[in-house]
């Protein structure tokens, strides 16, 4: 966690220095990211939105908030055993270097109402009536690209530095660990993201 705290700084700080002669505002935009999936045993529909200020020429940050519904059947044969469902929901804040109309690098900082125990419980990672806080900062980049100054879009991976153990995401995290056996020892806390930014005026 030291270390992405520092890498974040280190962000920020270069982003700072390149912007020095030119701290001034240039529009806004508002960016959408949206979740969904859907299986016999359940599924989710979730939507991010930011509110970015477009700082300089490469800088753009501001708040975020994120919702999500999620539902659940699971079944034993043709009895259904349980069902359910539980909202997420939370905000945070975001800043976003652009550069070349090519790539971004990006930092996302969110606070979650999860619907997943804490750490510590003895249900830990399981689906809880009461949810509990989950932070979450994630550091990455990638493909980030305008459209006709109508619209842009951000197609990235991202590493979640905190990885605490009642994150909502991760049941998106698709990189495998293995231990020095080839055995599966659970998974990086690495997500795809995409998002569309649209400019305000």
């Amino acid at each position: 966690m030291k270390k992405g705290i520092v890498l974040v700084c280190l962000l920020v700080l270069s982003i700072g220095k390149t912007d020095a002669q030119s701290f001034t505002v240039d529009g806004s935009e508002i960016g959408v990211d949206l979740a969904f999936s859907a299986s016999t045993n359940g599924g989710n529909f979730g939507l991010g939105l930011k509110y970015g200020i477009n700082i300089g020429e490469y800088l753009i940050t501001g708040p975020s908030v994120r919702y999500e519904y999620l539902w659940w059947k699971n079944y034993f044969g043709t009895t259904t055993l349980s069902e359910g469902n539980r909202h997420l929901y939370g905000g945070g804040i975001f800043a976003h270097a652009r550069f070349f109309n090519a790539l971004f690098l990006g930092m996302e900082f969110e606070m979650l109402k999860s619907p997943y125990s804490k750490p510590g419980q003895s249900t830990a990672g399981f689906i809880t009536t009461e949810g509990s806080w989950a932070p979450t900062l994630f550091l990455g980049g990638g493909f980030s690209m305008e459209f006709n100054e109508a619209f842009r879009i951000n197609a990235g991976i991202m590493y979640d530095v905190i990885n605490a153990e009642n994150s909502p995401f991760r049941r998106s995290y698709f990189v495998q660990k293995k231990t020095s056996a080839g055995e599966p020892a659970g998974f990086l806390p690495i997500i795809y993201r995409l998002a569309f930014f649209f400019p305000l005026n």
